[in-house]
């Protein structure tokens, strides 16, 4: 859900105006969109190259992940990681667009420990993993960029954690 979108239904909900300080707000998100629009197509329009050097990093830290045995071991094993990490690449592009973690919450946390738990995934491995994107992500980015874009990996770092 946007910033617009909450403080229109919470507005609502109480039966009044925008106060002040929301107006500040949504005016704050206005000003920001050209932002958040050049931070999500950047990632977009780079995630295979994130996702390619992201796993590489992953790898390299956890390379039992990719030996026999591990949740990353074999072709097809492997090709599900990298399509869960462009997925993680997505649902951060929302939430910077819509300038609120909702999205991330809603589409993609919901849920997460016990369909990974139930996959034998280790979850603190997938936390690591977006640790990995969020370096690679951030290193395509002006340092303000990276500022505006850096909370939303955490939020999810922290919520696999």
């Amino acid at each position: 859900m946007s910033v617009v979108t909450q403080l229109l239904i919470k507005a609502d909900d109480e039966v009044r105006y925008p106060s002040a300080g929301e107006l500040n707000d949504l005016k704050d998100f206005f000003r920001t969109g050209d932002q958040r629009m050049r931070i999500a197509a950047t990632l977009a329009n780079s995630e295979k190259r994130i996702v390619e050097q992201a796993s590489k990093k992953l790898w390299q830290r956890r390379p039992d992940f990719i030996s026999p045995g591990g949740n990353a071991y074999g072709d097809r094993q492997r090709a599900l990681c990298l399509r869960d990490y462009g997925w993680y690449m997505r649902l951060i592009t929302y939430g910077i667009l819509a300038g609120d973690k909702g999205p991330i919450e809603k589409i993609g946390l919901i849920g997460v420990r016990e369909m990974y738990n139930s996959l034998g995934v280790p979850v603190p491995g997938m936390a690591e993993a977006v640790r990995c994107l969020k370096q690679a992500s951030l290193a395509l980015l002006s340092e303000e960029d990276a500022t505006e874009a850096a909370p939303y990996f955490d939020y999810i770092i922290q919520a696999m954690s």
